[in-house]
């Protein structure tokens, strides 16, 4: 047995990494260590607390190794708290009624959720966003109240977004309440706070800045909130978000000595005031300072373990660096962020059109950098943040352009930390690849960098490359192959299945990164059906029912409508069909209407009756085409110069059912007016008097993207080849889950080089595409009437193999309201392939 024990207080991931640390340390074994865990889960990455929210799987969120399972030297006690600790005799006394002595005690309890003391904040419908049994108690009363309901977060710093988010995801409409004249008054100024308001709103959150909580009472929904301009919400539920304080109560009852603001008070080594027990994380007050961010607590961490092995580390200081995405909009706060440096400039490019801010602190000289706040599109974080308080390599204004050149990670010195959660420094990254680390997983391994929030990785994968590192493009385990290889190696050896192309090529037997891959590429070169024999077994979720799935396990059904046209008798057929089988509908943004709410067993004969009306599939559930939207064109519109309508049709009915690496959507707008939103698309087809201009690699989504002009004054036979050309280039040697506009910004030469190939031939290859194109063309055949003609594809469509006719009685909805919408009845979560219309 070891000859000291040491007592930790607290699992969350500070106390979780000072466990890991002294395990890692002491060799001889010198520690016996006993944890306490208040909660019934271990460790668990409480930043990333957000995903939670659709998985509702904890064990997503469980930090590696965090059960110690098979350490001799670790005793883990979940759902044990530290009731009281006798310092005189050194024992601590649990919850669970154990005497522990100890010879080291670390107190790592943590943080609490701030409720600030308005009348009626301890009504039941009122929670905080701190734990996992939070998000619980949060999501059973969000789904008592219904879909739409309104939910109100009281504070709009990091914390109050992020369960802003939350409730948004589970499907209500979100109210921020902040105090402060902005949101994330600490991390970003006006200007900042300006844009990410917007930003915010736009995603559907109702903002109050510059107001604050004058009482809570019961509501006619839940509870009715007032506000201190007389405004009032009613809601279902509050969240308090406003903050946290330290968890330093059992300190106090122990004796220790407190922070001013509270805190346990430590030394520049975490000691307190008793010299045999010590705090980390956000309980301490190191100095007379409290640290809220996760990278401090990390520090702390490792110094007491240090400390524990007889060492003299101490406090360096902490990075309060922030980098995150808030409902997809990124945010990046650094340094000096605010300019409280005397004579400090401020060098701000703000773009309201795009939705970006970006802002730098400079010296007096501007030659060295202080800080900057980033909003909107933080991708230069990565490489300003390690420049803080270093001299610049170049204008200010440049350096946050988006035309500007950035400066490269190989231009850092070896002493600027690339990781701030977990210090790690580009000279401790360099000499791990110099000793073999040949990818982010080993660098990741040897050096903790890039293992906590992730914003480091792009540094990493810079320093590989600088360094000569040849960057792994395998698919997967299975294959070492990319994407475009394993494309090739179909086209060339006419390979036809997946068992045939991983016996020869690669080795094991498939997951579910490289099946719908192959099942993709084999569509792509092919006009068999993708339920064809052994294809139907690679197929996700969604291509292997031909629908959409949804958050209850229906499914929706989408026909094909080219350019939003439809006939009346087709119009009739759908309302007839979504009446008989009591089905959600709804005009959706790609010009065509989607059903929602058919059970699998109903889908062959929901689309028995389109089939035979005339209708296809829209191909929704699919990674292909998905859309053509236009506008009226000159047919109709008083403003069009060429037929829009029909380019889309035609459009449309020729590249329907093309599988490529990700979803397709194009546009065709008859002027200049651009009322179908073309730059917006993959591929945008704009009118002018002397032809068509055509712009290709744009895209929406949480990084949208206008699409850049390829070629213009285009005939409609050239028009078309140059699509043919593009859709199959990119067909061909896209990466696997790539869209078209980062396809085109990875590529070497960027659009120069697309051009040269598309418009030029420069690779000799025109014929070809154009050729592969023609064969796809004219191979295309229904997937839905292929389905229907095929009783043993027919079969695959039952809720139960064992029961056919048997519903799935889980599929409920609530029609109490004026929409139809779907009730969860314990759902698993949906599966990773799922994706968006």
């Amino acid at each position: 047995m070891s000859g000291k024990s040491v007592v930790v207080v607290g699992h969350g991931m500070v106390g979780h990494r000072f466990v890991e640390a002294l395990r890692a340390r002491d060799e001889a074994g010198t520690w016996r260590i006993t944890v306490l865990c208040e909660e019934e889960l271990p460790a668990y990455d409480r930043v990333a607390l957000s995903s939670y929210v659709g998985s509702w799987d904890a064990k997503e969120l469980a930090l590696a190794g965090n059960d110690y399972r098979g350490d001799a030297l670790v005793d883990l006690r979940t759902g044990v708290r530290a009731d009281t600790v006798d310092r005189a005799a050194r024992t601590v006394t649990t919850s669970a009624g154990d005497t522990l002595d100890y010879d080291a005690l670390v107190m790592a309890t943590g943080s609490y959720a701030f409720v600030p003391p308005v009348p009626g904040h301890d009504r039941p419908e009122c929670f905080v966003y701190r734990t996992l049994d939070d998000l619980d108690g949060i999501r059973a009363r969000a789904e008592a109240a219904g879909p739409g309901a309104v939910g109100v977060v009281v504070g709009g710093g990091l914390l109050g977004l992020e369960a802003a988010n939350a409730l948004r995801l589970m499907g209500m409409a979100p109210h921020v309440v902040e105090f402060a004249p902005r949101l994330m008054p600490l991390q970003v100024d006006e200007g900042g706070g300006a844009l990410l308001s917007r930003l915010v709103t736009d995603l559907g959150v109702t903002v109050h800045a510059g107001v604050g909580t004058a009482g809570i009472a019961e509501g006619p929904d839940g509870v009715t909130v007032e506000l201190s301009d007389g405004s009032v919400i009613e809601a279902a539920l509050l969240v308090f978000s406003a903050g946290v304080r330290p968890r330093d109560q059992l300190a106090r009852e122990s004796g220790l000595e407190v922070g001013e603001r509270g805190g346990i008070l430590t030394d520049l080594g975490c000691r307190t005031s008793d010299e045999a027990i010590y705090a980390v994380g956000e309980c301490a007050a190191v100095e007379g300072t409290c640290y809220g961010l996760v990278a401090p607590g990390y520090t702390t961490a490792e110094i007491a373990a240090d400390r524990l092995l007889g060492g003299a580390a101490e406090f360096p200081g902490a990075d309060l660096s922030t980098k995150l995405k808030l409902m997809g909009v990124d945010v990046a706060s650094f340094g000096d962020a605010h300019a409280a440096t005397p004579g400090a400039l401020e060098v701000v490019l703000s773009d309201a059109a795009k939705g970006t801010y970006a802002k730098l602190v400079v010296s007096d000289d501007a030659k060295i950098l202080l800080g900057g706040i980033l909003v909107g599109d933080a991708s230069p974080y990565s490489s300003l943040r390690p420049l803080v308080g270093r001299e610049l390599p170049g204008d200010p204004a440049a350096l946050i352009s988006p035309t500007g050149e950035k400066p490269g990670a190989g231009s850092l010195p070896d002493d600027a930390e690339v990781c701030s959660c977990n210090g790690v420094t580009k000279g401790t990254i360099c000499g791990a690849i110099a000793d073999g680390a040949c990818d982010i997983a080993s660098v990741k391994s040897c050096t903790n960098a890039g293992t906590t929030c992730g914003g480091c990785l792009p540094t990493i994968k810079q320093l590989l490359t600088s360094s000569g590192v040849v960057m792994s493009k395998a698919l997967c385990e299975h294959f070492d192959q990319s994407r475009a290889e394993l494309f090739e190696i179909i086209r060339a050896t006419g390979t036809r299945t997946f068992s045939a192309l991983i016996t020869k090529f690669g080795r094991g037997t498939g997951c579910d990164i490289c099946k719908p891959v192959v099942a993709s590429i084999l569509a792509s070169t092919d006009s068999d059906h993708i339920l064809h024999r052994q294809q139907a077994s690679l197929q996700d979720t969604n291509d292997h029912f031909l629908a959409n799935i949804q958050k209850n396990g229906t499914y929706s059904v989408v026909p094909r409508m080219p350019g939003g046209e439809c006939t009346p008798e087709q119009l009739i057929v759908i309302g007839e069909v979504a009446r008989d089988f009591g089905l959600y509908t709804k005009v959706t943004g790609g010009q065509r209407i989607d059903l929602f709410g058919a059970r699998v067993e109903q889908l062959p004969a929901i689309w028995k009756r389109l089939v035979d009306a005339g209708m296809e599939s829209g191909q929704a559930y699919g990674k292909s085409l998905r859309t053509v939207k236009s506008c009226v064109g000159s047919t109709w519109c008083r403003y069009g110069v060429q037929d829009s309508v029909g380019m889309a049709v035609n459009l449309e009915n020729r590249y329907r059912g093309l599988r490529s690496p990700h979803k397709i959507k194009f546009g065709v707008s008859g002027c200049a007016r651009e009322c179908a939103e073309a730059r917006g698309k993959d591929v945008g087809v704009i009118a002018t008097e002397h032809g068509w201009n055509l712009y290709v690699g744009g895209n929406g989504g949480q990084s949208p993207k206008h699409a850049q002009l390829l070629a213009g004054g285009l005939d409609d036979a050239t028009l078309v080849r140059y699509i043919d050309r593009y859709l199959m280039f990119y067909v061909r040697t896209a990466d696997r889950l790539q869209r078209t506009a980062p396809w085109v910004e990875a590529m070497e030469g960027g659009l120069d080089h697309l051009k040269a190939v598309v418009c030029e031939d420069s690779l000799g290859i025109a014929s070809e595409l154009e050729s592969e194109m023609a064969k796809h063309v004219e191979g295309y055949e229904d997937e839905w009437a292929g389905v229907l003609e095929d009783p043993e594809k027919l079969s695959r469509f039952v809720s139960f193999v064992n029961a056919p006719e048997e519903a799935d009685p889980t599929v409920v909805f609530d029609e109490s309201g004026a929409r139809k919408v779907p009730v969860l009845m314990g759902m698993p979560p949906m599966p990773a392939d799922v994706t968006g219309q």
